[in-house]
């Protein structure tokens, strides 16, 4: 992340990654299939944490009410992370090669929730939807939170995207 911060993703080599952290390049390799990986390791278990949330939010849940509950989940998750999701999406950001990445992340999140709700008995296209929207707020909230350097708490940010989506929705007054 230093390097990335210091030098740039592209001006990065997996050699002075290695380098920097002690290890061989060999070693970095067993680990990180690339060095894009070192940003994106995380995102199957933050994939399991989505879906395990959806499958245990209560069974008369609405599909809104299950992904709102993997939201929470990850929120919190997120927020005892500090500096560094806000350091993550700095070096993601300056990268097109990157947003791309982290747009296949997305996209593959979303999948995983559409298939999660799917078991729990929601039908297409409702599951994907919901799905698509829940990665629609999960992510304006994110974008929120790294914007004022995390000051806010995320899963606050989190619960506000979703009650602005609800008013849109005309479910609930301002």
């Amino acid at each position: 992340m230093a390097l990335y911060g210091e030098r740039g993703f592209d001006n990065t080599s997996v050699a002075e990654i290695a380098e920097r952290a002690g290890l061989t390049e060999r070693t970095f390799f067993r680990h990180f299939a690339d060095k894009r990986e070192v940003l994106f390791s995380g995102a199957g278990a933050l994939q399991e944490l989505f879906v395990s949330a959806v499958a245990s939010a209560p069974a008369g849940a609405t599909p809104l009410e299950a992904v709102s509950e993997a939201l929470a989940a990850a929120g919190a998750v997120l927020q005892l992370r500090g500096d560094y999701p806000r350091q993550r999406q700095s070096i993601i950001l300056a990268s097109a090669e990157l947003r791309e990445r982290e747009l296949i992340k997305l996209a593959t999140l979303a999948g995983a929730l559409a298939e999660a709700l799917g078991r729990r008995g929601v039908p297409e296209p409702a599951a994907g939807l919901t799905a698509e929207i829940a990665i629609v707020v999960f992510k304006t909230a994110f974008q929120r939170w790294v914007a004022d350097g995390n000051q806010r708490d995320l899963p606050e940010l989190i619960r506000d995207s979703l009650d602005e989506l609800r008013v849109l929705a005309g479910r609930e007054t301002p």
